[in-house]
């Protein structure tokens, strides 16, 4: 059988039905002293095993444990009703769920922790009616209940893995933006700095195609008049050799 929890009275407020609270122990008068192991075990009747109606309450208390909190330091208990459900009870709980919905403003689809607590009451309240009826019912639906909430508990580990996974692949994304922006501003100024160089470039080879330019032309300009002295030279030096060494009359 279940530990019972311990909690305060104000959590109390569920669609399952409970007994009336039962005083179970005082408290010395030392307030926060631990609990006894004695006093906080469930109280056992012999011949429990015998009588269906304490075998129907174990197995009720064994799905539904007994709710126990602290009060003015005293434990008070309150155990799961056993009382057989009629038709009106089913049609009450409807109507006790639909307000409930409605009073706490639960989300009709999607993802609603409120409306899963209230169902899951709703559920555990149908259990109870059922199991009062055929305890073998109870405790398959029970198989279910613990099945559904392990996968619950499954999908909620898996959502939670996959926001962390998307959260770091969203900074580690972002960060290889930011990267790939300090990359492009580098290859920019980069770019820039090639860009003077190439403009640097040309203007230097347009000088230096300039003075070759002129330099060629006073080179052509000096060649000219070099060759245009030197043939007159030599029509000069021809015509003298020419009057040396013609026949004299």
């Amino acid at each position: 059988m279940e530990d019972m929890e311990i909690t305060s009275v104000g959590q109390f407020q569920t669609l399952v039905r409970y007994n009336n609270p039962v005083l179970v122990v005082k408290h010395p008068e030392k307030k926060g002293a631990p609990l006894t192991e004695l006093e906080m075990k469930r109280p056992q009747t012999a011949g429990a095993l015998l009588d269906t109606k304490k075998e129907t309450e174990e197995i009720l208390n064994s799905i539904l444990p007994p709710r126990c909190w602290e009060e003015d330091g005293q434990l008070w208990q309150q155990s799961v009703s056993s009382t057989p459900a009629t038709r009106q009870d089913v049609i009450n709980l409807q109507e006790m769920l639909d307000t409930r919905l409605q009073q706490t403003q639960a989300r009709e689809t999607g993802i609603c922790p409120v409306r899963r607590e209230l169902y899951s009451q709703c559920f555990d309240e149908i259990i109870r009616q059922v199991t009062i009826n055929c305890s073998e019912r109870g405790l398959l639906l029970l198989r279910i209940r613990d099945e559904i909430a392990m996968s619950m508990e499954a999908y909620e580990t898996l959502y939670c893995s996959s926001v962390a996974f998307g959260m770091r692949k969203a900074l580690q994304a972002h960060e290889e933006k930011e990267m790939l922006r300090d990359r492009v501003k580098t290859l920019e100024l980069d770019k820039e700095a090639l860009e003077e160089i190439i403009a640097d470039m040309k203007l230097k080879q347009e000088q230096a195609e300039r003075r070759n330019a002129e330099l060629r032309v006073s080179e052509e300009k000096k060649f000219t008049e070099e060759i245009t002295f030197l043939k007159k030279t030599n029509a000069q030096l021809k015509a003298q050799l020419e009057g040396i060494t013609a026949p004299k009359k």
